[in-house]
């Protein structure tokens, strides 16, 4: 199981400083697969495969909530035969996890807009949060047809839509306020995000959340993540100082 073992409420383990929250950009499933010269709908079919197993192994650790980056606000932009591809993949993770996940006692969410998806896919969200409700083992957020920056819109026209109401007032407008308005409402930010493929940017991705998160870019492709990687990132997350503005 690497070097963590599972334990109820895990804080340290062999005297390193578990998260609470990992974000994780799976990307570069596209040059794994052209690296092999094959379709970019195989590289995602081997993504989706190691996010299984990296989503029950963090549970396994003790990880409370892990956020994925699963498909972007961007992504529409990409050839159709590749965004056909992905939500065929997506109905099939979402009739999987319906089984798969409920014997791991994890609790599935889904964040963005989701009202882009077809209807079949809306009513698998739907079931697949609904099924898991129950559960209280870690939380597994999957970003879908997010954008950070969409989410921020979006919670700077739901708080505009209440002050118009006289349900909240101007003056009372503060961030804690704003993160209620956000799809992640209710979760902890994140306190490490980790980046596979050695890209050096945030790609819209809790940009409000992680104003403090840790950072570990990889220089790995995401179908070649493996639970050794995930332990090198929480290795070097609990080495880091997190000062959160302070001295």
């Amino acid at each position: 199981m690497g070097i963590f073992r599972r334990k109820k409420n895990l804080v340290r383990t062999e005297d390193m400083i578990l998260p609470k929250h990992i974000g994780i950009i799976m990307d570069g499933n596209g040059r794994w697969a052209k690296r092999r010269k094959l379709p970019r709908s195989a590289g995602h079919v081997a993504g989706a495969k190691v996010f299984r197993k990296i989503t029950r192994y963090c549970n396994q650790i003790g990880i409370d909530f892990l956020t994925v980056y699963a498909f972007s606000t961007e992504n529409w932009k990409r050839p159709k035969d590749e965004v056909d591809a992905l939500m065929k993949l997506f109905k099939q993770y979402l009739n999987e996890a319906l089984s798969d996940f409920k014997d791991e006692n994890i609790k599935v969410k889904f964040i963005g807009d989701r009202s882009a998806f077809s209807s079949d896919l809306q009513e698998l969200i739907e079931e697949v949060e609904e099924s898991s409700a129950v559960h209280d083992g870690m939380t597994l957020l999957i970003a879908m047809n997010y954008g950070s920056r969409d989410e921020i819109a979006h919670a700077c026209r739901s708080i505009a839509s209440d002050v118009l109401a006289g349900k909240v007032l101007v003056e009372d407008i503060d961030t804690s306020l704003i993160s209620q308005h956000l799809y992640t409402s209710g979760v902890p930010d994140p306190d490490l995000i980790i980046r596979p493929s050695g890209e050096r940017r945030i790609s819209n991705f809790l940009l409000w959340q992680s104003a403090y998160a840790e950072y570990v870019v990889m220089d790995i492709l995401w179908p070649d993540f493996k639970t050794k990687d995930l332990d090198k990132a929480i290795k070097e997350y609990s080495l880091r100082n997190r000062r959160f503005g302070g001295v």
